[in-house]
């Protein structure tokens, strides 16, 4: 039987052509076995007890879901341009995006009553890049005052970031460079 890393680089792919190459994950979803084992290999990734786990949307959101399930804790969804946001800051912790991240100065929010002072937070993504969501989401949570135990992701393609690698407490299944097709 395929160890979890084999099963996710036998379901990655590098799609696109000359212009634009993309990550597709989307065989990651239809394999019951990675369903079942990403949970708990992102849970070992960091040290210490979440009290709440943070996911971006969208894949972000599965795989928080995903960890809080199996670590027995709350998910907060990390929204994208939610307009409700917007009109009620005192309610939401919001950060805009770099208008240099790919989706072009998007906002993050979560409701601030979500996060707690006293909370030790976890957040989870499918793959960190630039780190500049996972920055941002950082700075929401500290800004409440509550805990950041740092970065579950399944791939970490960060290439020479190191420091933002430490600022967000990077912890990944695996390294962009170990998808490669066969």
């Amino acid at each position: 039987m395929p160890d979890l890393r084999t099963r996710l680089r036998v379901g990655f792919h590098w799609r696109g052509g000359p212009d634009v190459v993309f990550a597709d994950i989307t065989e990651w979803w239809r394999d019951p076995v990675v369903l079942r084992d990403l949970p708990a290999a992102l849970s070992a990734l960091i040290p210490g007890e979440p009290t709440v786990v943070l996911g971006p949307a969208s894949r972000g959101t599965l795989l928080g879901a995903l960890v809080a399930a199996h670590l027995g804790v709350g998910l907060v969804e990390v929204r994208k341009n939610d307009r409700v946001a917007e009109h009620g800051p005192r309610l939401y912790a919001s950060r805009r995006l770099p208008a240099g991240y790919h989706e072009g100065g998007a906002r993050l929010s979560f409701r601030r009553a979500l996060v707690r002072p006293h909370d030790r937070v976890l957040c989870v993504d499918d793959w960190v890049e630039s780190g500049g969501q996972a920055l941002a989401i950082r700075e929401m949570v500290t800004e409440i005052g509550a805990a950041w135990l740092g970065l579950a992701c399944v791939v970490e393609d960060l290439g020479e970031r190191d420091e933002i690698r430490g600022r967000l407490g990077v912890r990944a299944l695996m390294t962009a460079d170990e998808l490669l097709d066969d």
